[in-house]
C-alpha cells in the first residue's frame, strides 16, 4: 500500500471531519444527514491518519509530493 495523500490533504481531512463533529455534537445536524456525515468523517479520519485513500488509488491520483532523490 504506497501512499498517496499529502499533509496537507490530511489536515483538511481531519478539520471537515472536526467540523462534523462539532456541528454533531453542538445539535446542528441529526437524523439520517447527521449520520451519513458521521460516517464520511470517521472516513475522513482513518484514511488521514493511515495517509492512503483507496479511491485515490483506483484512479491512480496522489497529492503526495514525491520524494527528492
Amino acid at each position: 500500500m504506497k501512499l498517496n495523500m499529502g499533509i496537507i490533504d490530511r489536515i483538511i481531512r481531519t478539520v471537515i471531519a472536526a467540523i462534523i463533529a462539532v456541528l454533531y455534537f453542538m445539535g446542528v445536524i441529526n437524523g439520517t444527514i447527521a449520520l451519513i456525515l458521521e460516517i464520511i468523517a470517521v472516513i475522513f479520519l482513518l484514511t488521514s491518519f493511515i495517509g492512503w485513500c483507496p479511491v485515490y488509488a483506483i484512479f491512480g491520483l496522489s497529492t503526495k509530493k514525491a520524494d527528492p532523490k
